[in-house]
């Protein structure tokens, strides 16, 4: 049977309401070997917390489940990537070439992803990429074995906070991030859209990973006259930078908005009142009032201690629905072009979203987008709640995705500023 025939005969759009009830094809496997599954994850280094809870959300799903799927059982191989790109080269190498995985999960960092997606585009090893957002894997340069499962392209997140801040009437902001590709492509989505709405991008700043000391950044943002300030920051950047921006005297004078990681709980659950109504955008809230996302983040809290992050949910939201697809193989994934297919023509529709999502034309999700405040929760906990929702918000905006694929891909240099 042909792969096209066979996906319409299985009835690849997996729009079942639970994970367990799907369509199983009457297929036989060859064998009834484990599946292994190979998790990278930087579990030292600067963004290292967050890592940890890619192992702990992928982690989760599995155990749920008792390490089973389709009647096989699975392996999980885990790598420290280190937040290096030669270190997860390295890695992955191994748990292709040696650890023999049936497929990838994982990294954090885009540099680290865009190392190994370049490595498996010619071995055809399925990739499955839950944060990694680096805009051009979905985009000019897509490989079509690297997947966004539960996951975004970094200019995706940050426009609708764009379109927000201009319904606020801030007609100046400046824009400061992490000098990599991460934080250009974030800052260039709210910028282009910002600009593009009749709002004046002051200046960018840029800061090296892991900054120690941002005052000479903040003492600059402070003196351009500014309505507000758009921070993209992760990690241990994210946790001094709102700080040090309190105690410069600028909370609750000039309005902080972030990136979603800004704002995680990864960086919020061990600070103060300085990350205190600070807004940011994203698709994932924990603090959001939809049953399946409190159900998610009861049952999360109480195995680890703390409340989600969003490397937590999108890594178990990742394993939720490659699995569901496996499920619907009937644990057969020996055909790597089917395996694929199969999962860019599903649909993820009970997760912790509590909604359905699906990949639009070039295998990247549309997601439903909160724009979030940080407020404390009845507990005394900060955490992230929804104020407004921008719905189907894609990769391209409102843009037609054939003319937006002329401009040149987001760097330093090219924002997408309109002068």
């Amino acid at each position: 049977m042909q792969r096209r025939q066979f996906l319409k005969s299985t009835g690849a759009v997996l729009s079942a309401s639970a994970f367990g009830t799907l369509a199983t094809p009457a297929i036989l496997r060859a064998d009834n070997a484990p599946i292994r599954i190979g998790l990278m994850t930087p579990l030292s280094g600067v963004v290292a917390a967050g890592g940890r809870e890619i192992a702990e959300g992928f982690n989760l799903f599995w155990e749920e489940r008792g390490h089973e799927i389709a009647g096989r059982k699975v392996e999980i191989i885990t790598e420290d990537d280190a937040g290096n790109p030669d270190t997860a080269l390295q890695k992955a190498r191994r748990l292709v070439e040696q650890e023999k995985v049936d497929f990838l999960f994982g990294n954090l960092l885009a540099n680290t992803g865009l190392a190994v997606a370049n490595y498996v585009k010619d071995n055809g090893t399925p990739y499955f990429i839950p944060v990694i957002a680096a805009d051009d894997l979905t985009q000019r340069q897509r490989i079509r074995n690297v997947i966004r499962v539960a996951g975004y392209t970094a200019s995706q997140m940050s426009r609708p906070l764009a379109d927000w801040a201009l319904k606020q009437g801030y007609k100046r902001v400046a824009t400061i991030g992490q000098d990599y590709s991460f934080g250009h492509e974030q800052c260039a989505g709210f910028a282009q859209v910002f600009s593009e709405g009749g709002g004046e991008i002051v200046a960018q700043l840029w800061n090296p990973l892991n900054t120690a000391d941002f005052s000479p950044y903040i003492g600059q943002l402070a003196s351009m006259n500014l309505d507000a300030v758009f921070a993209m920051e992760l990690g241990a950047d994210a946790t001094r930078f709102l700080k040090q921006y309190s105690d410069f005297g600028l909370k609750g004078n000039l309005p902080l908005l972030g990136a979603q990681n800004f704002t995680d709980q990864s960086v919020i659950r061990t600070m103060g009142d300085e990350c205190e109504g600070v807004i940011s955008s994203a698709h994932f809230a924990e603090g959001s009032e939809n049953p399946e996302t409190r159900k998610f983040v009861e049952n999360y809290t109480k195995k680890f201690g703390k409340m989600p992050s969003l490397y937590g949910f999108s890594h178990y939201s990742g394993a939720l629905w490659v699995g569901q697809v496996i499920e619907s193989l009937n644990g057969d994934i020996s055909d790597r072009d089917l395996f694929i297919d199969t999962v860019l023509a599903s649909e993820l529709p009970n997760s912790p979203l509590g909604r359905p999502v699906k990949f639009d034309d070039y295998g990247n999700p549309v997601y439903d987008i909160y724009i979030r405040k940080v407020v404390k929760n009845d507990e005394g906990k900060f955490w992230n709640v929804p104020i407004e929702t921008y719905e189907q918000v894609s990769q391209f905006w409102t843009y037609d995705p054939e003319e937006y694929l002329k401009s040149p891909a987001f760097s330093r240099d090219y924002q997408g500023i309109k002068k």
